[in-house]
């Protein structure tokens, strides 16, 4: 057993700039949440999730703490240790008998789209039974105020099996003083006014990263339509290895290939409804991270809008956006993370973000990529034999897709407004030939 990072009492976590822009883009009418379905070889009962996780949750502070506002001058919202907390009102049970993948799929994004309490951590785990066989689930959800997607792989590695133990004997910590939160406010200011040349600095990088990949603004198209209250899920599941060497035929990368396959993706959807577009412009967010510890988890992401072409044979498509992409590397990653929350929280204390979200032309869709572990992983002796990110969508964008690498395989998911996107079970087969298609030597 080891113990925690000790953290004294009084101690000032605040949230960082890009939290707050994930609590500003909460407006709609699904949570602005994401989660993890993890597909176990075995079902497991909520009573040993519950044992496990109160004893895991210790290496992740922020999973014991909730996120409070602060007195008039006294700086941003901060974390503080929820004195009441309870692994029980984080952990419930989903019982489907004879489910299949469709159902479970059901299960995982409703439980992404069940808002979670922010007066205690905005987090909770579903435990799925009666799936398939012998099999079972775990749906992990939390609010994208808590962390973004290199921070949610840092404490899922805290919770599986493998981790080692920690003991947190300091909970609950007393919360700073309002004494305190000022002077820390206004070292904050003082210390932006010292350092405004390096802001100067990071506005120019943020600019040119937005611009690196010179994409206009996004086509008009039937994709434009405001998201309703409904969302389904879906995944197709391929080999990483296949996918890396299609890449590297073109100069690509992995996050290449998915780009290319969404463009033509989409571009058959727009056919089918008798709309033709050269490119679609894809939102893809960039973490300043390339990995992060437990006890630094949060957010911290830009974006890089791509404009992806839609016809054409794959590998031709594959080409263009590696030649597209490749102009980013010239900035810092996640250059724009600052202007974006400056941005972002400027028009939410408008009120106008809402409709500002309803109306934009500047992306069609968004497409993330991460790289989870390269071994399979297990909680309570049960091997997570699939792992599958669930992401969400806002404002007039019916159609998302997110990639995830996982013991040698590559999922993509779609998430989609099935009112905004009735053909998902389509694009789902032209996901699966286009990804044939761009292997294929």
């Amino acid at each position: 057993m080891r113990l925690a990072a000790v953290q004294p009492d009084g101690m000032i976590d605040r949230a960082r700039p890009d939290d707050l822009l994930e609590l500003a883009v909460d407006r709609g009418p699904v949570p602005w949440q994401v989660g993890a379905l993890l597909v176990l070889d075995r079902a497991l009962t909520p009573s040993e999730v519950r044992r496990a996780l109160a004893e895991r949750v210790q290496a992740v502070p922020r999973l014991r703490r909730k996120l409070v506002r602060t007195p008039p001058l006294c700086g941003r919202p901060i974390w503080v240790d929820d004195p009441d907390f309870s692994v029980e009102h984080h952990v419930r049970e989903v019982s489907v008998p004879g489910s299949d993948r469709t159902t479970l799929f059901d299960v995982a994004i409703a439980a992404v789209g069940s808002r979670v309490s922010l007066r205690r951590p905005p987090w909770e785990v579903v435990v799925v039974s009666g799936g398939e066989g012998d099999r079972g689930a775990l749906v992990l959800v939390f609010h994208h105020v808590l962390a973004d997607g290199i921070g949610g792989l840092a404490a899922l590695a805290q919770l599986v099996d493998g981790a080692p133990p920690a003991e947190d004997r300091s909970f609950p910590r007393r919360p700073p003083t309002t004494r305190a939160l000022a002077v820390d406010a206004l070292r904050a200011r003082a210390a932006v006014l010292a350092h405004l040349p390096r802001a100067l600095r990071q506005l120019h990088d943020a600019v040119r990263e937005l611009r690196s990949t010179r994409a206009p603004r996004a086509p008009r198209s039937s994709l434009d339509c405001p998201t309703g209250s409904r969302r389904v899920l879906r995944a197709v599941r391929t080999d990483l290895a296949a996918v890396r060497e299609a890449a590297h035929r073109r100069g690509g990368t992995v996050n290449d290939v998915v780009l290319a396959t969404v463009g033509g993706v989409l571009g058959a959807l727009l056919a089918r409804r008798g709309e033709t577009v050269d490119d679609v412009v894809v939102s893809v967010p960039i973490s300043a991270r390339r990995r992060t510890t437990a006890d630094q988890v949060g957010n911290a992401v830009g974006v890089l809008p791509v404009a992806v072409p839609t016809t054409g044979p794959a590998e031709a498509r594959l080409a263009t956006v590696a030649r597209r992409t490749a102009g980013r590397d010239q900035s810092p990653r996640a250059a724009s993370a600052p202007l974006l929350d400056a941005g972002f929280r400027l028009v939410a204390a408008t009120g106008a973000l809402p409709w500002l979200l309803d109306h934009q032309h500047l992306v069609t869709t968004f497409v993330t990529n991460l790289r989870g572990p390269a071994t399979p992983l297990a909680f309570l002796g049960a091997r997570v034999v699939d792992l599958i990110p669930i992401t969400t969508t806002t404002g007039n964008v019916p159609v998302v897709f997110g990639a995830f690498s996982y013991a040698g395989a590559l999922t993509i998911t779609v998430v989609a407004d099935p009112d905004g996107c009735p053909e998902v079970d389509d694009l789902v087969d032209d996901l699966r030939r286009e990804l044939a298609e761009v292997q294929s030597p």
